[in-house]
This record gives structure tokens, C-alpha cells and sequence, in this order.
């Protein structure tokens, strides 16, 4: 079968990998000159199943509310006039209770955990080298009442085979000893063992490569201008280059996979938000962390990538809107000297920015469309990387007309 595959960030290339393996003629295009070149580039580095907490639920809306014009926040929803956005924030306050946050939690880790088992067993068979780590996540908190609750959460989390324990600081720095200058003042911390972390944009890079030795095609510098669809079926994809003839389409376009779909009547309740990382090179000098770890109040994680320390957060709704804000990406840094005040060297820092792919609900969403042959393998927000290998696991199953190993009746666009 004749498969495109719309898109080559992590999430398309991996979708390409399982493809390919199923013996389909894969095409990918993309409009960028080589894979992993946006959301993909300079993500968190993160593998982290323990951070399947849904951004829609009644703690973190009362955060949100509270962050409302504060250039700070963590959070920062910024209205607009875009009917999308709206849209979005509806159906994002319709998740925001109890109940459907333990739901949402519940699907984005079964995704999460599947995809983990997913990619181990891809780089056992590809040995990819991207500066990989096993060591787990810490999660560390200074409020005490933000790590009561996420300590109910770890409890949950735990009981749904995800392990995501409380550790003594003690045992915290045992783990990671970066953490003794910030000790005194953290409330506690929750440790997560079989979480990784390593370099997103290497391993895309890499898979990359895998990909064209598998007789994958590659179309870069290539705009997507319209999906051809025929009586409800797709027959190709229209390109600034020209037609791409296909008998299935997989859209893995990211924050931009509703602007694709729109014209076919799709509504993708997809909305990109907004995030910075910071990339400080480590020399022997530095007392920088090698465990990755996330501050959860900060929404900031960290990743140690060979000589290199990858801090990246915050997110904002300011639609598509990719320009590096000084402020906001100095805000990262300032979170990363407070935390690990020794961590790098801050006069060499790389910034960086890139949009998100987020679902009102957190979760993404795979698999068929209304139109026979197209599929959807989007909205994966802050988690791409975590859910790469499941998803594309997933829709390889789906378009050979088999059963996923997990179940995936409430993962499609149909829940909205």
C-alpha cells in the first residue's frame, strides 16, 4: 500500500519506521530541509510515562485563573480573537473537573506506558545512540501543598502500574546530588525509576536513517498544500512540487495538522501551545544534574545530554506565533540558576522555542477520520516524544486492519 505520511517530526518519522516495517510504500513530506527540525529539535529530552497528568483539572484551573497577567506564569492563556482558541478553551473547561481528569489521566498513561515498551524494544533493534538515559525522573516540590496532592496523584499512578514513589530528600540527593544547594527548601520529592530521558532531535535523526535504508521516501523543503479526497476517500496529496499519489495518509503535522484538515471539514480540537527551552554546555567545573528531573510548580524539566543541560517549559496560547521572546526564555534560565545555580555555563546558553501539539483533554489523538484512508496521529502536547513509538505502533495496526496490543476505542477525534 501506498502510504504518506504528513510530517517528519518524531511522531512521523516513528510512524514511518512501523510502516515501513509492515512492508508499505512510505512517503514523507515535510516542509523543513531534514527531520526533527521543529517541536522535535530542543524538547525537554524526556521519556517521562510518570508525567501523564492532564493539564485540564480543577487544581491546575484554579493555578491558571490565579496566573491571569502575571508575564511569569507558568501557564500563561493569552485570548484572542481566534475562533479556535475558544473553541479549544471550551471544550478544555469541560475536562476540567475530578472526574474526567482521572479519566484523561488513565488514557494517557496506558498510551505512555505501551509506547515506552514500544520503544525500548525499537532501539534494541535499531541501537540508536542518543545520549540515552535509564536512570528514572525526580520530581521535586518547595510547596508543601502542591506535593500533597501530587503525591495522591503518584498513589494513583502507582496502582495503574506506573511506579511514582516518595523518596526522603536524603535519598533525593543520593539520586541526584545537584540538588543539595536547593535541599533546605524543597517539601518533598517523587521519584519515578523507569522513566529515560536523551536527545529527541538525535534519535529522530537517527530513526531518520533507519527509515531511508528501509526504503522510506523523504520529501523536505516541501509544502503541504491540500489533501486530495475523492467519494469520501483520499487519493493523494498536493504539494508545492506536485501530487503525491497515495491509498493512506497519515497526518502527523503537530500544532499544524488542524490547518490541513480544516478544509476537509475536519474540526481537530488541536491548539499549539507555546514553549521555550534553554541548552547550557556543562564543563568539569559544573555541578550539573545527570538524573532527569521535573519541577512540577515551575512546570520546567531537565535532561542531562552528554556535556549539554536541556531546561524546557512554560507554555503559552499565542496561536502560531514562533518567535523567541526574550523575556519568557529568560525566564527558563532563571528557573535553571535558581534550582542549579552552578549547573553551566549562562553566558553560552541556547534558546530555543517551539509549539506543542495539546489536546483539551491531554490526549492524543489516533486513528481513522470520516474520510477512508486518512488517519490521524496528533495532539500529543508536552508527551510526542513519550507516545512517539505506541502511536505509530497504533496506526501501523490500524491501517493493516489490526487490533492495537492496547485499547484504543476512546484514543480517536470521536471523543470530542
Amino acid at each position: 500500500m501506498r502510504v504518506c505520511v504528513l510530517g517528519a517530526g518524531v511522531i512521523g518519522v516513528t510512524t514511518a519506521y512501523f510502516l515501513a516495517q509492515e512492508g508499505h510504500e512510505v512517503t514523507v513530506i515535510d516542509r523543513a530541509p531534514s527531520v526533527g527540525l521543529e517541536t522535535s529539535f530542543a524538547n525537554g529530552g524526556q521519556i517521562s510515562v510518570s508525567h501523564s497528568d492532564p493539564w485540564a483539572s480543577p487544581q491546575n484551573l484554579r493555578k491558571v485563573l490565579r496566573w491571569l497577567g502575571d508575564p511569569d506564569a507558568p501557564l500563561a492563556f493569552k485570548f484572542s480573537a481566534d475562533p479556535a482558541l475558544w473553541r479549544w478553551l471550551g471544550l478544555f473547561l469541560r475536562n476540567c473537573t475530578s472526574h474526567r481528569a482521572v479519566i484523561n489521566a488513565e488514557r494517557m498513561l496506558r498510551v505512555a506506558q505501551y509506547s515506552q515498551a514500544i520503544r525500548n524494544q525499537l532501539i534494541a533493534d535499531t541501537d540508536l545512540e542518543h545520549n540515552q538515559q535509564s536512570s528514572g525522573i525526580l520530581h521535586v516540590y518547595r510547596d508543601p501543598t502542591s506535593y500533597d496532592e501530587a503525591v495522591m496523584r503518584a498513589e494513583r499512578t502507582t496502582e495503574l502500574g506506573c511506579k511514582r514513589v516518595p523518596v526522603s530528600i536524603p535519598q533525593a540527593l543520593e539520586i541526584e546530588p545537584a540538588l543539595s544547594d536547593v535541599a533546605p527548601d524543597l517539601a518533598g520529592v517523587i521519584y519515578a525509576p523507569d522513566d529515560q530521558s536523551g536527545d529527541a532531535h538525535q534519535f529522530t535523526d537517527q530513526l531518520g536513517a533507519v527509515c531511508r535504508q528501509a526504503g522510506v521516501a523523504f520529501q523536505f523543503e516541501t509544502t503541504i498544500e491540500r489533501i486530495d479526497v475523492d467519494n469520501g476517500r483520499v487519493r493523494g496529496v498536493i504539494t508545492d512540487k506536485g501530487r503525491v499519489d497515495a491509498d493512506a495518509i497519515v497526518v502527523a503535522l503537530g500544532s499544524y495538522a488542524p490547518l490541513i484538515l480544516k478544509p476537509l471539514g475536519i474540526r481537530l480540537p488541536v491548539y499549539p501551545a507555546k514553549g521555550y527551552s534553554v541548552t547550557l554546555p556543562v564543563g568539569e567545573d559544573h555541578i550539573a544534574p545527570t538524573t532527569a528531573l521535573i519541577d512540577d510548580e515551575h512546570k520546567i524539566v531537565y535532561s542531562r545530554l552528554g556535556n549539554r543541560l536541556r531546561a524546557a517549559g512554560l507554555a503559552e496560547t499565542v496561536g502560531y506565533d514562533t518567535n523567541i521572546h526574550e523575556a519568557r526564555a529568560k525566564l527558563v534560565l532563571k528557573h535553571v540558576l535558581n534550582l542549579f545555580p552552578h549547573a553551566g555555563d549562562a553566558s553560552d546558553v541556547e534558546y530555543w522555542t517551539g509549539l506543542r501539539p495539546q489536546t483539551p483533554d491531554s490526549v492524543p489523538i489516533l486513528g481513522e477520520t470520516p474520510i477512508r484512508g486518512l488517519y490521524l496521529n496528533a495532539g500529543h502536547g508536552t508527551l510526542g516524544w513519550t507516545m512517539a513509538a505506541g502511536s505509530g505502533r497504533i496506526i501501523a495496526d490500524i491501517i493493516a486492519e489490526r487490533s492495537p496490543e492496547i485499547d484504543t476505542s476512546d484514543l480517536g477525534l470521536a471523543r470530542f
